[in-house]
């Protein structure tokens, strides 16, 4: 494959979001089940604010750079179009809190694949960058078919007058299969996302708390001159081998109370992790 250039250069995301080009550490505060989704209480949604704010804290306090704010809880997920106005709406006020409490640069991730309505709470609540799962070609998912939406959510970002939010893009996404692109390599579909806009590509294993492998890192970074995170899988035990090969982690799983993703973040295992990751920063 050709090692041409498929865009003009852009700002290096990372230097700009985080002050560093290598060895970033963002945590992810998993939200509680949104209203409407399947897994909601019935409570008051200041509960699940509350509960944000104590995870990005613990985060801030741990020493990590950033956050990512998720819906993870709203499993099973709905296809970008199906969601509603109420996720958006808890999930900017929540987004707010977090980056009033933290004070560390914060992304969002819509799930699934929503890249407008992330962008919107970006605006909302003064996030940096979203991410968005599958940006550029399109795969299948356990929500069905899921495109990229690349061409609308930059036109929709331009529209917002909100273009300093980086986009942060999977490649090679978990949770599905690739059978409709099965015929391009890694590489090809890692350059789409640059020539599509993204600003960073994220590696990741098969699902959440999975390993991204080493190969397929190495095949990303390969094929494009954006920084490279890994987007699942960092551990203790792990984070200095990640950040060998890659330009950050983002992290989650492996901070929360027993290593389960619904539960809450503890400090203590987010300062071992950083303490290692200090060793590769």
């Amino acid at each position: 494959m050709s090692s041409a250039p498929v865009v003009r250069p852009r700002a290096h995301a990372l230097m700009d979001l985080f002050g560093r080009q290598d060895g970033v550490v963002i945590g992810v505060v998993h939200l509680l089940p949104l209203p409407g989704s399947p897994e909601h209480d019935g409570g008051p949604v200041s509960a699940i604010y509350e509960r944000a704010v104590r995870d990005a804290e613990a985060y801030a306090e741990g020493g990590v750079d950033g956050l990512i704010v998720e819906n993870h809880g709203d499993i099973p997920f709905l296809k970008p179009d199906r969601i509603g106005p109420e996720t958006a709406a808890c999930m900017a006020v929540a987004t707010e809190r977090v980056v009033r409490a933290a004070g560390l640069p914060t992304g969002i991730n819509v799930l699934a694949n929503a890249a407008e309505v992330a962008l919107a709470v970006a605006v909302a609540g003064g996030a940096g960058f979203v991410r968005v799962n599958q940006w550029a070609n399109a795969y299948v998912a356990n929500e069905g078919i899921i495109e990229g939406p690349a061409a609308v959510a930059l036109r929709y970002r331009k529209a917002l007058a909100a273009t300093s939010i980086r986009i942060f893009a999977d490649s090679h996404v978990k949770h599905g299969a690739h059978a409709i692109t099965a015929d391009r390599s890694v590489a090809e579909l890692t350059r789409d996302l640059e020539w599509s806009g993204a600003d960073v590509v994220i590696a990741t294993g098969q699902r959440t708390g999975d390993a991204a492998n080493k190969a397929e890192i190495a095949e990303i970074r390969g094929a494009t001159s954006l920084p490279v995170l890994t987007g699942s899988g960092a551990t203790i035990a792990n984070i200095g081998n990640i950040l060998r090969h890659a330009s950050g982690a983002i992290v989650a799983s492996s901070l929360k109370r027993d290593g389960v993703w619904w539960n809450e973040v503890e400090v203590d295992r987010v300062r071992a992790l950083m303490a290692e990751a200090a060793k590769y920063r």
